[in-house]
């Protein structure tokens, strides 16, 4: 009876919790949301915040600065967001003037829900370059970061800072993530969702179909407004 009790609470304080997806979403596609959905199946989730960033920090390049608008990146986000009752879309990054930090996204969360654990979604990508974010250890007492992997990706490929990184806060109980509140790094399931938005962009450059790739509402949109011609 004590174990199913303890089941219970771990349970129900994992569903209290927050996912936390950000990103350019320039477009938002089925790669995002079903790599999210995937993480909310395996982390009992059942509510997953989607914020489009205004000017990422780390997307400097002129090449990768956002094709669409802030405010025709959000309406792709909250067409998506209308398919499924676990996404809510936030806009609070395109609000706000200048680089998009996480870690003053975070902080603004954290006061709204206080709670309420946070799951901040990255990609392996981003786990490779987290040291090197803005005040990236006040980020970690804040939320849990969750990290979506790529089949057969390799622990050898990390640089130093990153093995450190995860030696200190990696763990792989998700009971253990259910009992805090911040401060661990964990791995999520394997995703096979192997879509970008620069190659969705190249191919409606070129007048070829995304069909699987991209939430067909999105596709309608993204043909209404002739974006990434």
């Amino acid at each position: 009876m004590t174990t199913n009790n303890t089941s219970i609470a771990k349970s129900k304080n994992m569903n209290n919790g927050i996912g936390i997806l950000g990103g350019t979403f320039d477009p938002i596609h089925l790669g995002h949301t079903q790599s999210a959905q995937a993480v909310a199946n395996e982390l009992g989730l059942t509510k997953v915040l989607l914020i489009p960033a205004h000017i990422p920090p780390h997307k400097i390049s002129p090449e990768l600065v956002p094709h669409a608008s802030a405010k025709q990146r959000a309406a792709m986000v909250d067409i998506a967001c209308q398919q499924s009752s676990l996404f809510s879309g936030d806009h609070r990054e395109l609000a706000r003037p200048g680089h998009s930090y996480t870690v003053e996204t975070l902080t603004e969360l954290k006061q709204q829900y206080p709670n309420q654990p946070l799951y901040f979604i990255i990609g392996m990508d981003s786990l490779l370059t987290f040291t090197q974010w803005h005040q990236y250890q006040q980020i970690l007492s804040l939320c849990h970061l969750v990290v979506n992997t790529r089949p057969n990706y390799s622990i050898n490929h990390m640089n130093d800072a990153t093995k450190n990184l995860l030696d200190n806060y990696q763990t792989s109980d998700i009971n253990e993530l259910s009992q805090l509140d911040s401060g661990r790094i964990f791995f999520a399931n394997d995703c096979r969702f192997d879509i970008s938005s620069t190659h969705i962009r190249q191919r409606l450059a070129q007048k070829q179909s995304c069909n699987g790739q991209l939430l067909p509402s999105v596709a309608e949109f993204i043909h209404k407004n002739k974006l990434y011609r």
